[in-house]
Parts: C-alpha cells; sequence; structure tokens
C-alpha cells in the first residue's frame, strides 16, 4: 500500500482561523459587540505559561478582547471563585478558560463548574458534557481537542460514517468521551479502548478509524493498524533526542512524537496526522471558534458552523 495520507491539521486549522476573524469582523461592525476570551493561569508551570501565551496571542489575531489572569502559586480556592464570577458578570467577556492543572490546594472540578456554562469555551461542565451526550450538538461547547479532530476526520471521509468502525484509545472526559460522542453522532459504530482493554492491537485493527490518546510515545504500532484505517493521533509527548546531540548544559536535546509510531503506521494507515502539525494547531483553532459562537449568541445573532 502506498504511504499515507499526511493530514496538515496546521492548514486546516489556519482556514477555521480566517474565517473565526472575517465573522468577527462581520460581528463587531454590526453590533459593537467585540467578543472576549479571559485566561485564567494558576502558578509558573513554564509549559501551562507557553499554552496561554500562544491562546491570547490568537485571541488578539482573531480580532477578540483578550485577558489574561495570572495568579500566584498559593492563590486560595475561594480567590480564584472569586475571579471566575467576576468573569461570569463581565458582559464584555464571553469566554473563560482556567488552565489546568491547578495547584493542589485548589478543586479543579469545583472551578470547571463555577464557570458559566455558556461561557464555557473549553467545553468541561456538566452542562456541555449533558448536551453533547444526548446529541444537542449546536447547543454545547463541544471540547477543543475532539472538535478539531472531528473536523478532520470529516475532511477526509466526509459527514456520514454510517458503517465505518472508530475505536479511541483512552477514555479521558477531555479527549476520550467527547470524542465518542461526535463519532456517534456522525453514525461511526464506536469502541473506547483503554488500560484494562483485553489485545488492544487486536481491536484497533478492527478500526476504519482510529483515534489514539493515551499519552504514551509511539505506543500504537503497526500492528494496532488496519490497512486503509484513518488513524487521528492526539498524543504530545517530548521524548530524549540523542540523535541531535546534547544542548550547552549538557542535557539531551528533546523532540515531540505522539501516541502513534508515525512512520510505522503510515505504511498502513490511509491518512494520518502527524506530531507536530497535526491535531495540536486545531485545539487553539477550536478554542477561537467556541468563543465566537460565545459572542454571536450572546449577540442573538445565529453563529456559524465549522
Amino acid at each position: 500500500m502506498a504511504e499515507a495520507r499526511r493530514i496538515d491539521g496546521k492548514a486546516r486549522a489556519a482556514r477555521i482561523i480566517e474565517e473565526v476573524t472575517a465573522a468577527t469582523t462581520s460581528l463587531t461592525a454590526e453590533t459593537g459587540l467585540q467578543p472576549g476570551l479571559a485566561v485564567v493561569i494558576v502558578g509558573e508551570d513554564p509549559a501551562s505559561q507557553v499554552y496561554v501565551g500562544s491562546k491570547a496571542k490568537r485571541a488578539v489575531e482573531c480580532g477578540f478582547k483578550s485577558v489574561k489572569h495570572v495568579l500566584d502559586t498559593d492563590t486560595s480556592e475561594a480567590a480564584l471563585l472569586e475571579l471566575i464570577a467576576e468573569l461570569n458578570a463581565d458582559p464584555e467577556i464571553h469566554g473563560i478558560l482556567v488552565q489546568l492543572p491547578l495547584p493542589q490546594q485548589i478543586d479543579e472540578g469545583k472551578v470547571i463548574q463555577a464557570i458559566d456554562a455558556d461561557k464555557d469555551v473549553d467545553g468541561f461542565h456538566l452542562v456541555n458534557v449533558g448536551r453533547l451526550s444526548t446529541g444537542a450538538i449546536d447547543e454545547a461547547f463541544v471540547p477543543c481537542t475532539p472538535a478539531g479532530s472531528m473536523i478532520l476526520i470529516r475532511d477526509v471521509l466526509g459527514d456520514d460514517l454510517s458503517g465505518l468502525n472508530a475505536v479511541i484509545v483512552g477514555r479521558s472526559n477531555i479527549v476520550g468521551k467527547p470524542m465518542a460522542q461526535l463519532l456517534l453522532a456522525a453514525n461511526a459504530t464506536v469502541t473506547i479502548a483503554h488500560s484494562r482493554t483485553k489485545d488492544l492491537p487486536a481491536l484497533c485493527r478492527n478500526a476504519d478509524i482510529l483515534v489514539a490518546a493515551v499519552g504514551r510515545p509511539e505506543m500504537i504500532g503497526a500492528d494496532y493498524v488496519k490497512e486503509g484505517a484513518v488513524v487521528i493521533d492526539v498524543g504530545i509527548n517530548r521524548i530524549d533526542a540523542p540523535e541531535k546531540g546534547n544542548n550547552p548544559d549538557g542535557s539531551a536535546k528533546t523532540r515531540l512524537v505522539g501516541d502513534v509510531a508515525f512512520e510505522a503506521a503510515s505504511q498502513k494507515a490511509a491518512a494520518i496526522t502527524p506530531v507536530p502539525g497535526g491535531v495540536g494547531p486545531m485545539t487553539i483553532a477550536m478554542l477561537m471558534a467556541n468563543t465566537l459562537v460565545a459572542a454571536c449568541r450572546a449577540a442573538g445573532r445565529t453563529p456559524p458552523r465549522f
């Protein structure tokens, strides 16, 4: 079989950002309303700082009002909840994102549920989870990574996945479970696999659509992949790359890999997302899309579909 088509998430995300920017310009010109995104980070985790910075930068590029709240690591749960209450009440803020993980003194679940469900652009509030699970997708905010992954799948296979088997490796609330709901809504036959699943490679070899979201570097090898499958690699893992040499301090240089062994899987898949450049860019693009949708709803306008 010929080598798999490389699904270009970076280019697809760029098109979504263009659509969001154009729709934002129209919304603001017609109503005077500017979409507002507030990002909250507690502590100084370097990876979180990078993520928050990229989200805030992208929001400005889209024409949004972008607000960033950086709180000390020792911030109390009560103080964070007070800030969320203020953002919930602020008419200029349409999307609220609290960067996870949070310090141990703060209950993440309580914080997520404190966000107004209509400003929950991460899609983690129980109201949005319920909307998604009952098929009310147009009313829900769908978590950004599954939403972006679904667009990539539809670009390859179309909107109707009737007759296709989908296997999701990973049962997290952030990716695995919402991904299953989206695939079900598109008429795929869906299986969620996890660490307790028996004979995982055999199960995965039955998948026309294979979604890997386990956080284990290159765990999914060629023996997991059905000939002609579409493979969506959600994992982002940093591993040592001795072939690149060492850093000035003597530590090994690193590289990013997914949960799928890309080169091996590419020999069997029909289409596959790379890491980096696959699902990752789609996640931030869908955050911008969700924020625009929230602003359109606040303005009483029909939001665009992505």
